[in-house]
Formats: C-alpha cells, sequence, structure tokens
C-alpha cells in the first residue's frame, strides 16, 4: 500500500483522497496498524506515517523532516529520499494545538514482539507462564525499554491500548493482532511501570466500542476505578526459602493443620477506619495466629474484585492481588513474613464465576468469550454471575495460569477453590428446562470437571507441597482421589456435611438431643472416603444464620459452654481443622464485612476463656500425634460408644501407630459420676483437656487421673470411671513410663501440657 502518487516523489503533494486502508486507520478500525504507520519503503525512499489527534506539528527528531497532516484528518505523513540516516527506531517531536510539546519513539517501527510458540502453546491451552505474555510487561526491544501490551480478543475488529499517556484515545495506540490467535500486541517505547491504561475494543460484527480493564493486569486502581497499572519486573527479596524447600517433602497427609480463616477488610482496621497495609496485617495477624497456635491462614478472595460486599467472590483481577491493602510487593511482605515466622498462607480462588461488571470479562470482545452464550449453560442466576466456558482451551489456560500464578509469584502454600459443586453439574441451582443436559445426556459439566482434573494435576507438578482445596457439597465420589484412579485431584475438601449436621444437632435444646443422636454419629461412616477439613468457616455467621456463640441454646454460660464444646469436638474428629475469625472468641453479632470484629469483647471472661480454648485445642492437637497423624484414614479413629443416645453422651479413641487418645463428651448440662467406658489397655489415664476448666469459663468438674480397672466393658478388656462435666468434653491420654518416652509416637509434649481442670 502507496498513499503517495508517483509525482510525489519529493513528500510535498499528499494525496487528498485516502485509499481504504488509510481510512480504516483514521476510523480507527485498522486490524493491522503496522502495515500503514511507522515507515515503509515507497517509490521516493521512505513514507513515514503517524497518526497523532492532539498534535498540531510532527518532526522526525529534533531538526529532522516535517511531516505533513493529510487534509481532514490526524494522519500525518512524508517522505524520505535517503531515509537511511534515519535511525531504525525513529523518535517523532510533536507539538499540540494547545503548545503542549512532546517526543516519543514511533511505536510501530518494531517487530512483532510475541513468539509463535508462546502463542502456540495459548491457543493449545498449555501455556503455564502465561501471565508473564499476556497483559503489560516491562520489555526491552532493539534496546529501547517501554512496555509490551497483549491481550487476547479473537472476535475484534481492532484493539487498542489506552490511558492518561495518550488521553484516552483509541486512535493514537492502535495493537496489531498475530494471525488466527486472536492476541493483539503492541509495545509502547518509553512507557513506564506506574502508568493505569485499559483495553479500547471494537467489535468485528457490530462495530461496538468497549473499554476493558485488563484480564491478565497485576495492579489495579483502588475502586471505585478499575483501569489496570504496570507494575515494574519483580525484584522482591523473598526470605522463606527454608520454608519452601521443607514444604516439598511435608508429610501433610498426616501432620496437623489448622486453618484460621480471614477477611483482611474486616479483620481489623486503622484508627481512621481505613483499611490496614499487607504488611501491617502480616505482623498483627501472625502474632495472633502463633499465640492461638494455628499452622495456616486462609484468606478469603483478595483476587482485585470493584465490590466490597461480594468479599471478592466476585473476582475482576485474577491476577492482582487487591489495591485496598497495598501494592504487589506489600502483599509478598506478608506471605513471607508469614513464612518466615511458620505460618502457611491459603488463598480463596474463584474458577466457578466472575460479574457482568462492563469493565470485566463479561462479553469481553463484543460476544461472549470467557462465558458461554447461552444462559443455560453461561449465567447463575441465583448469583447475577457469568459462568466460565471451560470448554475453550484459552479459557482454561487463563483459569490455570491465574493457579500458577499465585503459586509462584506470591509463594503461596495452597488454594481453596470455591464453588466447586457449581461446576460439576450442569443442573446445579437450575429448575428443569433451564440447563442443556452433555453429550451422554446426564448433568455432569464434562469439560468443568476435565478442567479441575488439569488445574490439580499441573498444580501439584509445578508446585510440589502445596495443597488445592475443594469447597464442594454434594456427594460427588473422588473429589480428593488421583485423578489417574479416576478422581479430582485435589487434596483435600470441605466436610460440609458434617459440619452441617454437627451444628444442626448443637441448636438443639439438649433435653432433645437424645432424639438426634445419628447426626452425630452418622458422618463416621463416610468420613474417610475423602481427605477431609472441618469447616466453620464464614458462610455459617452471615445472612440471618447467627454467630456460632448464637446457634447455641440455652442461658449465657449454656451458650459458652455449648460452643467449648463444639470445639472440642472438632478438634477431636477425624479431619483437618477451619475456623472463620471471630469465632475463636466467640463473637456475639454475625459477622459484618463493613466492620471490625468485636475485638472489645476479649475483656469479657467468657470470651478471652473461649479464646484460650481455642489456642489450647490447637496445641492439644498438634501435640498429640493420635489426634492428627491418620486424620484420613480408618486406623486413625474408633468408637468406644456411639450408642448412648439416652444420656447423649459420645466416645471414642483417636491413634496413631502405638498410642491413643480418648475422647468423651457429654452434651447435657447435666454432670454425669461414675460414668464408664470401655479402653483398651491398663494403666494410669490422666485428663489432659477438659472445656469445662475454670481456665476457659466452666464450672471445674473433672478428673486429674484415673486408673484401669480390670473390669471388661463396651467388648474391651479394660474400663474406667470418669466424671463427665456439663456441656463439654474431655480428653485423656495413658501416662507413658519414662523408659517409653522415646518412643516417636508417645505423647512426649504431654508433661508440658497443664491439666486444664484445677485439683
Amino acid at each position: 500500500m502507496n498513499s503517495i502518487d508517483a509525482t510525489a516523489a519529493s513528500g510535498n503533494d499528499i494525496r487528498s483522497v485516502l485509499d481504504p486502508d488509510l481510512q480504516r486507520i483514521v476510523e480507527a478500525r485498522h486490524h493491522d496498524p503496522f502495515a500503514v504507520l511507522g515507515r515503509h519503503p515507497s517509490a521516493g525512499g521512505e513514507v513515514f506515517r503517524a497518526l497523532l489527534p492532539d498534535a498540531e506539528s510532527v518532526q522526525i527528531g529534533e531538526d529532522g523532516p516535517q511531516l505533513s497532516r493529510i487534509p481532514g484528518t490526524d494522519l500525518f505523513e512524508c517522505v524520505v529520499e535517503k531515509a537511511a540516516k534515519i535511525p531504525r527506531h525513529h523518535r517523532l517531536y510533536w507539538q499540540s494545538k494547545s503548545g503542549r510539546q512532546g517526543s516519543h519513539v514511533d511505536p510501530y517501527t518494531f517487530p512483532p514482539q510475541l513468539a509463535d510458540f508462546d502463542l502456540y502453546l495459548f491457543g493449545e491451552g498449555k501455556h503455564w507462564h502465561i501471565y508473564r505474555i499476556l497483559g503489560a510487561h516491562p520489555h526491552t526491544a532493539d534496546g529501547i525499554s517501554g512496555t509490551l501490551f497483549a491481550t487476547w480478543a479473537p472476535n475484534a475488529e481492532r484493539v487498542s491500548v489506552v490511558g492518561d499517556f495518550n488521553r484516552w484515545d483509541g486512535r493514537v495506540h492502535p495493537m496489531r493482532v498475530r494471525g488466527s490467535s486472536g492476541v493483539w500486541e503492541l509495545f509502547i517505547p518509553d512507557l513506564p511501570p506506574g502508568a493505569v491504561y485499559k483495553f479500547e475494543i471494537r467489535n468485528r460484527q457490530k462495530g461496538t466500542i468497549l473499554l476493558k480493564t485488563d484480564p491478565y493486569g497485576q495492579r489495579f486502581e483502588l475502586r471505585p476505578n478499575n483501569a489496570a497499572i504496570i507494575v515494574p519486573e519483580d525484584s522482591f527479596q523473598w526470605a522463606d526459602g527454608d520454608w519452601i524447600e521443607a514444604r516439598k517433602s511435608r508429610d501433610w497427609l498426616h501432620e496437623p493443620l489448622s486453618v484460621y480463616e480471614v477477611h483482611l477488610g474486616s479483620w481489623r482496621l486503622a484508627e481512621d477506619g481505613g483499611f490496614l497495609n499487607y504488611r501491617d496485617l502480616a505482623e498483627q495477624l501472625v502474632a495472633h495466629v502463633k499465640e492461638l497456635g494455628f499452622s495456616h491462614i486462609e484468606l478469603l478472595p483478595i483476587t482485585e474484585h470493584p465490590f466490597d460486599g461480594s468479599w471478592g467472590y466476585q473476582t475482576t483481577g485474577y491476577f492482582a492481588p487487591t489495591s485496598r491493602f497495598g501494592t504487589p510487593d506489600d502483599f509478598r511482605w506478608f506471605v513471607d513474613y508469614c513464612h518466615r515466622h511458620g505460618v502457611g498462607v491459603f488463598l480463596d480462588w474463584v474458577p466457578a464465576h466472575f460479574p457482568k461488571d462492563a469493565h470485566g470479562l463479561a462479553w469481553f470482545d463484543g460476544t461472549p468469550l470467557y462465558e458461554h452464550e447461552d444462559p443455560r449453560l453461561g449465567e447463575h442466576r441465583d448469583w447475577g454471575t457469568l459462568i466460565y466456558n471451560f470448554g475453550r482451551n484459552e479459557v482454561r489456560n487463563f483459569l490455570i495460569g491465574s493457579a500458577l500464578f499465585w503459586l509462584e509469584e506470591f509463594h503461596l502454600d495452597g488454594l481453596r477453590v470455591d464453588a466447586v459443586a457449581s461446576m460439576l453439574y450442569l443442573d446445579y441451582s437450575r429448575e428443569a428446562g433451564d440447563w442443556i443436559p452433555n453429550k451422554y445426556g446426564g448433568n455432569e459439566n464434562l469439560e468443568a470437571i476435565a478442567f479441575l482434573r488439569e488445574l490439580n494435576t499441573v498444580t501439584h507438578q509445578q508446585f510440589p507441597g502445596t495443597l488445592i482445596m475443594a469447597e464442594e457439597s454434594t456427594a460427588w465420589p473422588q473429589v480428593t482421589r488421583p485423578t489417574w484412579t479416576g478422581g479430582l485431584g485435589f487434596s483435600m475438601k470441605w466436610n460440609m456435611g458434617w459440619m452441617h449436621d454437627t451444628l444442626l444437632y448443637f441448636s438443639k435444646d439438649p433435653i432433645h438431643r437424645h432424639y438426634h443422636h445419628d447426626q452425630l454419629t452418622f458422618g463416621l461412616l463416610y468420613a474417610f472416603t475423602e481427605n477431609f477439613i472441618l469447616p466453620f468457616s464464614h458462610d455459617e455467621v452471615v445472612h440471618g444464620k447467627k454467630s456460632l456463640l448464637y446457634k447455641m441454646p440455652g442461658d449465657e454460660w449454656q451458650r459458652f459452654a455449648n460452643l467449648r464444646l463444639l470445639y472440642t469436638f472438632m478438634f477431636t474428629y477425624p479431619g483437618k481443622k477451619l475456623l472463620f475469625m471471630g469465632c475463636e472468641f466467640g463473637q456475639g453479632e454475625e459477622w459484618n464485612a463493613a466492620t471490625t470484629l468485636e475485638w472489645h469483647l476479649l475483656q469479657y471472661a467468657y470470651h478471652s476463656g473461649t479464646a484460650k480454648l481455642v489456642g489450647d485445642l490447637n496445641h492439644l492437637y498438634t501435640d498429640i500425634p493420635s489426634l492428627h497423624k491418620y486424620d484420613f484414614e480408618p486406623r486413625g479413629f474408633e468408637w468406644i460408644d456411639c450408642h448412648d443416645a439416652p444420656q447423649s453422651v459420645l466416645s471414642f479413641l483417636r491413634r496413631s501407630k502405638s498410642e491413643f487418645a480418648v475422647a468423651v463428651f457429654n452434651f447435657t448440662p447435666v454432670v454425669r459420676h461414675n460414668y464408664c467406658i470401655g479402653i483398651p489397655e491398663p494403666g494410669t489415664y490422666r485428663e489432659v483437656f477438659n472445656s469445662d476448666s475454670v481456665h476457659y469459663g466452666g464450672s471445674n468438674v473433672g478428673n486429674s487421673t484415673v486408673e484401669a480397672d480390670p473390669k471388661p466393658w463396651m467388648g474391651r478388656s479394660y474400663s474406667i470411671n470418669l466424671t463427665l462435666p456439663p456441656l463439654a468434653g474431655i480428653v485423656l491420654v495413658r501416662e507413658t513410663p519414662r523408659a517409653q518416652e522415646k518412643n516417636p509416637e508417645s505423647s512426649e509434649a504431654l508433661d508440658s501440657q497443664p491439666n486444664s481442670t484445677v485439683e
């Protein structure tokens, strides 16, 4: 293409009638601006073109040839006979109509910057580091520094980078499309980190103009603004190498794992009522978590999101920690600080759906690109969100790339995958006729299943020792079994059935509990079919469900006693543990994400006693191998008696290889004296925990030590008589002779455990 007449070899006569390519540039709808702008051979030498809407005059170099405006347009053009003297990547100097002056290296002199192999892998859905390719990244081309932009918009006619640097004018920086890949790219010289930007997209079919934030953006403006921000190359100095190395070989299946679930925006606030920075949060949160004995923190989604009230579950920035609490490096510091102090960090991650916000992924290029077009496949009507099209390679790559990004760039120890059940079933929360069966006629979402298996396979291969956990509330089989056996490949699964049954039981007045005894025992029928986490999560203390404390029946004393009993049951039951913030001290009000926790309650004995109980339970769970060694295996659990519904009492053993602990629970406010249970071995049994201890606000009824009687009971060779405190759980261990204390499976830490009752 050449817009210069043969008679215009001198560059003085500019055509007054534009050819189609120039016309498309002027109208901002050309798919390949590099074919027009920049420098190109011509009959008279080389033609130089630039589109500068705000310019009055333009020239090459400080004293080079002047470009002339093509009449009626903002295109400037000239022909230079001896252009060899002009640098390959020439600098344009311009002056605006208002007198402003500036210069920039012409972006349209650079060849394509993205490798064909990267585009191929992305098209195949196999580019695990796609976040290094798409988005905006500091880049050097031919010795010139700037920013390389790339985005996927296969149904666009034109895509431009817009921002403050070009007055948000989509005509200034149109991108080039890389063939059938649907990827658009542009290297903008001189543009430094810190600049804000979006993509302006013109749809090919309808000509609709959309202004979209970067799906791969790694930092965003603080809401309500939503432009992406160019981030500098990562230069953060990590100091958690020992933690990361140890994690690779950690036997997490057989180690204690206790999680403190946190919403950073409401855990604590600054003195002025604003958000704390990630760094301040790290120091305060780690101190709290360490005091209570939790091994890990789980963050409600901090992936960037526009609406505070979504708690992060309506994500728009899948590669960016929210700016509410600071910069990406601030969050790196948060994780690094946690690791250096022995605390792991999990992130709640949401690949099931995304919001309809106009600046986000919805109809990204004017078509349903990331989502399904048919709302029967592509919309969650209950949530007002859109469902990912897991059948598209590029969409799966986007999501798996996001998961790997958090594990690699921020050293996270794992992800909790939200709303897995909604991904597995095509008819999830849908009426008949409002869903489309799979190719076999079933309700299973085959594409989502394949995605989840690939997600778990890739993350575990790339980052050994990290954990991927499923929030999955149905009876879907083998959620936590290997993919090669037909499972989904998750590390663990939230035990929603246990949580629901247990809370329902505890909501009953103790006088009626004997009618509901099976709600506590039923869970053991499936307790070892998956690797379960026992969750008392944020979902259980909002939307009118009441706080855990106020789910409990009775007066104040009984409510707190029930809560302490609930936690004791949880920490001795098979499975890893998770407790939402505020529950550790018995917050009275429901969780309110718009304000901070009720920390002032810790000045009261019942609340401070509850916090002390949670801390002691965490240490008990950690220090006694039998309480965690076989959390996922039947050999770690034995009923002593699960049939005493008339008295609402349960008792069981937790086992490791050579040790065991005895747990007994009285779910009524009645003290039970001389309560006999069978035990497997003779000896002296010491009560090492009692939720009725005066230290926790209890009535201090209990046992110190008891001697086993050779009287057979409950099918066992020995028995012990106990005093069962009201609405309480107790834990006993057999005292080990000094000669046997070298046994690594022994409860060696118990000598340092104070008896929870006062003698």
